[in-house]
């Protein structure tokens, strides 16, 4: 089973891609935890992603596809994966086409995560991260036990600047100019299938087990 999660940020794509992980038994592969894996191993391709990180310059193109490739290779990946947060553009996309072909695969779904830009507000407002590893919270659905502390490893919790409202709305944009044409790159494929994510966490989940059930390996 290899999927994409597409849809824009606050739309609940890494949570749900956790858990479909979890059930499906194959990586959740998130564009952030790979480019910083990469850069951490000192590879070829990492070390050229750490001339643009470093700078805080966007990675070009070239380079996320290749470390994508390096990915997808790996032995946990051969079952399947879940792309949460790649391709985020046309040309990405058909880059990552060309990759599955060289490795004689293709994707079987791609999941657009629909949601109103109200709601988004609302969730990336109320979200709450930990300082120390990235675990993320939200003030209305999924409180820590102690306020303001991470569950798992006791560092404190902030708001991201990315999620303040002022830069959600900029974030949108972006999303809207650059991410929104892969809607009907994909459908021309006949991989593109609808997700409303306007529910609570277990409500999401369910319709996205609905969508993808015919595919979890038995």
């Amino acid at each position: 089973m290899n999927l994409v999660f597409l849809g824009p940020p606050g739309a609940g794509k890494g949570t749900q891609a956790r858990l479909l992980a979890q059930r499906a038994g194959i990586p959740q592969i998130s564009t952030g935890d790979i480019l910083r894996a990469a850069i951490a191993s000192g590879s070829a391709q990492g070390q050229e992603a750490d001339r643009y990180v470093s700078q805080g310059e966007l990675v070009p193109d070239a380079v996320m596809i290749g470390i994508i490739a390096e990915r997808l290779q790996q032995p946990d990946a051969r079952p399947g994966f879940i792309l949460d947060g790649f391709p985020r553009s046309i040309a990405q996309a058909e880059g990552l086409e060309a990759v599955l072909a060289k490795m004689g695969r293709r994707l079987d779904q791609v999941i657009h995560f629909e949601i109103s830009e109200q709601t988004l507000i609302r969730r990336l407002g109320n979200r709450r991260v930990c300082r120390a590893h990235g675990h993320i919270y939200n003030v209305e659905s999924s409180q820590p036990r102690t306020p303001g502390v991470c569950d798992i490893d006791g560092s404190p919790l902030y708001m991201r600047d990315d999620d303040r409202p002022e830069t959600v709305l900029r974030r949108l944009q972006v999303y809207r100019e650059i991410t929104e044409p892969l809607l009907a790159f994909y459908q021309a494929r006949g991989l593109f299938a609808p997700l409303d994510a306007e529910g609570g966490v277990e409500q999401i989940a369910a319709a996205l087990a609905s969508l993808v059930s015919p595919r979890i390996p038995r």
